[in-house]
Formats: C-alpha cells, sequence, structure tokens
C-alpha cells in the first residue's frame, strides 16, 4: 500500500532525541515522506547539521535545542506552533544494568524522568496543536522492555512500562478526538551509542549486547517501522508494533553464533 501524503494541516513533524539513532534516522525519513520535520534534542551542533543535511537533499528541517525535561523550555518552544501534525516521543534510553539491590537511584530517576516525563511533558504541550491539525498523530518510542521484563534491566524496564501505560492510557482518553496514538516498541537495535551510554562508554560491554548476532536491528529500520505507522490513512490507528530482528524471540532469547 502506498504512504499517505501528510496533509497541508498536518505537515510539521516534531521529533525529539533526533540528535542520532532512532531520533535521526526517523527525522531523515520523516522529511523524505513529506514532512517539514522539526528536530530537537540536546546536542544543539548536531541537530543543526542534520537539518542541513536534510534541507540540502531537497527536504524541510529545523532544529531547535530542547531539554525535555525541562518543562519550562518545552512549553516555550510550544508556543511556536499553531498546529503540528506528529509528535515522536523518542528522547529516552536507559543507564546501567545492576541488579535491584545495588542499582543506582540516580540512574533510575534519570530514566525515568527522560523516558516518562519528557514524553509527557511534550505530549502536553503539544496535544492542543495535534488535535487543532484535524489530524494529529502521536508516536511514543518505547521498547520491548515495557512489556516484559529482564534480570539487570529494572531501572530501564520500569521506565518503558511508563512509556507503555502513557501510550495506552491517552489512547484512551482521547478516543473520538483526531488524534492517533501509536506505540512503536523496538527490541535489540544496534546504534552507535545506546549500549556505549547505558555501560558510562564501556566498549567492551556495549559490544557484549550483540555479540554473536549477525543482523540487529539499525536504527533506520526502526524509523522505517515509525514512518510506516504514521503515513497509514487517517482513520487507521497502529497501537502498538513490536519490532524485533529475527534472531530475537524475547528480551531474554537471543540466537547468537559464537
Amino acid at each position: 500500500m502506498a504512504t499517505a501524503a501528510p496533509s497541508a494541516a498536518s505537515r510539521i513533524a516534531v521529533v525529539t532525541g533526533a540528535s542520532s539513532g532512532i531520533g535521526a534516522a526517523t527525522a531523515r525519513q520523516l522529511a523524505a515522506a513529506g514532512y517539514r520535520v522539526v528536530l530537537t534534542a540536546r546536542r544543539k551542533d548536531r541537530i543543526e547539521a542534520l537539518a542541513e543535511e536534510i534541507n540540502a537533499a531537497g527536504h524541510s528541517a529545523a532544529a531547535y535545542q530542547l531539554d525535555v525535561t525541562d518543562r519550562a523550555a518545552v512549553d516555550e518552544f510550544a508556543t511556536a506552533f499553531k498546529t503540528i501534525g506528529v509528535l515522536v516521543n523518542n528522547a529516552g534510553g536507559a543507564l546501567g544494568a545492576d541488579p535491584i539491590a545495588t542499582g543506582d537511584p540516580a540512574d533510575w530517576r534519570t530514566m525515568y524522568e527522560t523516558n516518562v516525563i519528557g514524553t509527557l511533558n511534550l505530549t502536553q504541550a503539544l496535544l492542543p496543536q495535534l488535535e487543532a491539525s484535524g489530524d494529529g498523530t502521536v508516536v511514543v518510542v518505547s521498547s520491548t522492555a515495557g512489556h516484559g521484563t529482564y534480570e539487570g534491566g529494572g531501572g530501564y524496564v520500569a521506565a518503558k512500562h511508563g512509556a507503555h501505560v502513557l501510550a495506552e492510557t491517552l489512547r484512551l482518553e482521547i478516543v473520538g478526538r483526531p488524534v492517533r496514538v501509536i506505540e512503536v516498541a523496538p527490541g535489540m537495535v544496534r546504534t552507535d551509542e545506546f549500549a556505549l551510554t547505558r555501560f558510562g562508554g564501556d566498549e567492551a560491554k556495549a559490544a557484549k549486547v550483540y555479540a554473536g548476532v549477525a543482523d540487529p536491528l539499525t536504527a533506520d529500520d526502526v524509523a522505517d517501522t515509525i514512518t510506516w505507522a504514521v503515513t497509514r490513512p487517517s482513520h487507521v490507528n497502529i497501537d502498538l508494533l513490536v519490532v524485533r530482528p529475527r534472531a530475537q524471540a524475547s528480551n531474554t532469547k537471543v540466537h547468537r553464533d559464537l
């Protein structure tokens, strides 16, 4: 089925966490699909470079430095728009892999603030503009961690469960209004930064996550999934789409050629 072109009133797509990985890939693909993308992230140089790349390719992009956990900054950002068509809540991430008994509460707090409160902040601030478009879409990029736990993942699992519940509850609360709520839950995705950030820059630990897995998902794979879901006809809502590499049957069952 061909993708649906965005209408004039709904052609702006805001992507959080757009400085790298899934966020950057999603921005590129939504721009190619006809959206004017607004890139947000804390790293201003990264999103400005990406906006230049997208514009040079003949598409439309703008960069806006933003910390999604700063509610005052988010509210100010939202005043720039009368309508938007798509909000991709992608900003998030994992910190540490310690068991519950020794996990760092500061890491748990940071993960919850970014993955859940950040998503809440942007969704609350931009929901009026999404509704004003007459054809809005909220995307929550959660994780398979939001649907099943695993040892050493307690803090991240708790945060992504929170993101999942936010999407599920919002869908119930705004039914009948012209805004879809889509959750995309990726499994094992190999990006330049996710595992490295999780393990505090330890390259050996980060590499071990993907050891023996021939083809983990890429950021482009997930971006393709997000873009497909967003570009379905307006009456079609992809409530939840779980996407894993073929080698991964669950969070704890992965085929490795070692």
